[in-house]
């Protein structure tokens, strides 16, 4: 076989991987190869459990212990080595020569930050060990070149994130930490599995530009593991499609989106959301699912009345300084029964902060939670602890982390039946029914119900996650970056799936999300969240026609699209690393002390926040 090219940092030859299960090997990598030349990008694109994270795993030396490289070469060419070959599939995972690969010329951003960051460090001191273990500093001087890649990843205050533990963080400050961690040391070749998955587009575009820059800079080759075709299309020169551990089809990404061949290939394509969809229109998902039959007819209620209504929300949080951190002010919204309401903002803006205590999972320092049901008004936030279990079927959550939501000692069959026990519905025999008619309608083969968690890949964890949340047949379903972990074929399922739900059973949704494709596509009205604050609500498309806060009109110029025509300004979507930052928008949007922020109305359903003293014209044309 011919050794790589000196342009080549990567060559993946032929790669076979298997997994030991009760004795017998089986395969899910099949003989795959593609190469990483430097400077450049290659993405590799395909479903969750088509084997791109094992592949990643195999170069990185970290394949779990049944798993097994039966072919094939891994070929790793360091440019600061005059490209001496290494062939990482002979090197011992534990050897000294794969413990320098690893986090040092070969980083990595694991796709699930939650889990992949030590929960009794603080995240400067997990950041600053990379950077000590493969380039060392002073101490001194690590912290500073610590504290200075926080802020190229997006850390608003630096020096105080430094002393910040993993669980004080959203999720997506969180992947920003593993973004830190990953490049810091200036790898040859960076691995990036799914690295923009929980974050905001102005964050989004901001680190796709850092990582496009530190290419330039120091030649670093990437490969780009994602489900995200927006980002593919702004960041690949070639693309890797892979199916079942299988090469579907490769080559340029203009050969790519301009010139499909490959019917799977095809399908991705029209299985992801985007702006320009019609109303009614449909994501093509790769294979449909039957929605669940509703258990229980639904009472006819009284219409004129939001399902739910929230009013002067407020939560703060402490600090170790003792100072406060205002995360929730003064949001209201109204949901109509049957509609689904977006909530879109970038991370750490208070969006779960808000669905945590509409369910009553944190509390709220002020404001009310009013849930109109068939039994008159509840006041949420007002039930003791038995009338709060007795409401709890009426409202269930989607959770955004797929990993810590499950527990790992419990099968899936147990996960699904837990709320059913705890409510008292049914006997064993029609759980278990129901929990293998709810694996069927989220796609999943009933057969993995005796599984455990830790067997499933992402993707298939969050699906496990959305058939608990339905068991109860709740009427509201706060869904927190519900497919934000699927890749784009599942993500369609899922979405369908949802739509299908909302319609059968007259569901209505809270839908948390920061990929506006996705809330475009799933809400009839988008509140815009910005430092704690709702800066903006409306219909959709007056919303994303005629945006009128400066905040949500730079939210939507950082959107990737799935289109080399429109390709992604980084220079015009990096302004949307201050966009949230009420010092950068125009003096209507930040308010006085002779003229106080309030919601102005635009008409057809549409307010934005602004100066009171402010008309509907003076916004238009600020």
């Amino acid at each position: 076989m011919a050794l790589p090219t000196p342009s080549d940092v990567l060559r993946i030859e032929d790669l076979r991987i298997s997994f030991e299960m009760h004795g017998h090997l089986n395969e899910v990598v099949k003989g795959v190869s593609l190469r990483v030349p430097a400077g450049r990008t290659v993405a590799l694109v395909g479903e969750s459990g088509s084997g791109k994270t094992v592949i990643s795993q195999a170069v990185m030396g970290l394949l779990p212990r049944n798993g097994l490289i039966t072919e094939g070469r891994i070929l790793f060419s360091d440019p600061l080595k005059d490209g001496k070959v290494l062939d990482i599939a002979q090197l011992p995972a534990d050897g000294t020569k794969m413990r320098k690969l690893r986090g040092g010329r070969i980083g990595m951003i694991f796709q699930e930050p939650m889990s992949s960051l030590s929960p009794v460090h603080t995240v400067g001191s997990q950041i600053e060990e990379a950077l000590q273990l493969h380039r060392p500093h002073p101490r001194r001087e690590a912290r500073a070149v610590t504290e200075k890649m926080l802020g190229l990843v997006g850390f608003r205050d630096p020096p105080r994130s430094y002393d910040r533990y993993p669980f004080e963080l959203s999720g997506g400050l969180r992947q920003r930490a593993m973004l830190a961690m990953a490049l810091i040391c200036h790898p040859a070749l960076l691995i990036a599995d799914e690295p923009t998955t929980a974050l905001d587009v102005t964050i989004q575009a901001q680190v796709l530009k850092l990582m496009k820059e530190l290419q330039h800079d120091i030649g670093m080759a990437i490969l780009l593991i994602t489900h995200d075709l927006g980002v593919v299309a702004n960041m690949a020169d070639e693309v890797v499609v892979v199916y079942r551990g299988e090469v579907m089809e490769a080559g340029p990404v203009d050969d790519i989106f301009r010139r499909p061949s490959h019917p799977y290939l095809k399908a991705l394509l029209k299985a992801s959301p985007d702006f320009d969809m019609k109303e009614g229109e449909r994501l093509v998902a790769l294979r449909d699912v039957a929605p669940v039959a509703p258990t229980r007819l639904k009472p006819a209620y009284d219409n004129s009345a939001p399902l739910l209504s929230v009013r002067h929300l407020r939560k703060t949080y402490g600090s170790k300084s003792g100072g406060a951190v205002l995360a929730v002010d003064d949001v209201s919204f109204d949901i109509g029964r049957g509609e689904c309401l977006g909530l879109v903002g970038e991370s750490g803006s208070g969006k779960t902060t808000v669905g945590n205590m509409i369910m009553r999972a944190r509390k709220a320092d002020a404001g009310d939670v009013v849930f109109h049901g068939e039994k008159g008004a509840v006041d949420v936030l007002g039930l003791d602890s038995h009338a709060l279990k007795a409401f709890r079927p009426h409202m269930q959550m989607i959770f955004q982390d797929p990993v810590s939501s499950l527990s790992p000692r419990m099968t899936v069959l147990d996960i699904i039946r837990e709320p059913m026990i705890i409510q008292g519905r049914g006997d064993i025999r029609a759980q278990k029914e129901r929990a293998v008619e709810l694996m069927q309608a989220v796609g999943l083969d009933p057969r993995f119900l005796n599984r455990y968690p830790h067997s499933f890949s992402g993707g298939q964890r969050q699906r496990i996650g959305i058939a608990r949340a339905l068991a109860l047949d709740p009427e509201l379903i706060i869904c927190d970056e519900p497919v934000s972990a699927l890749d784009v074929s599942v993500q369609a399922q899922i979405l369908n799936l949802l739509k299908d739900l909302q319609a059968s059973l007259g569901l209505t949704y809270l839908f948390v999300s920061h990929n506006l494709a996705v809330v475009h596509y799933m809400a009839e009205r988008i509140a815009v969240m910005a430092r704690g604050r709702i800066v903006e609500i409306g219909p959709r498309q007056e919303l994303f026609r005629h945006p009128a806060h400066p905040y949500t009109q730079c939210l939507l110029k950082a959107v990737p699209l799935p289109d080399l025509d429109r390709k992604l300004d980084f220079d015009i979507a990096m302004s949307g690393g201050t966009a949230s930052d009420p010092a950068s928008w125009p003096r209507e949007f930040r308010g006085s002390e002779g003229s106080p922020l309030g919601m102005i109305d635009l008409g057809n359903g549409h307010s934005v926040l602004a100066a009171e003293n402010c008309t509907a014209q003076d916004i238009r044309c600020a």
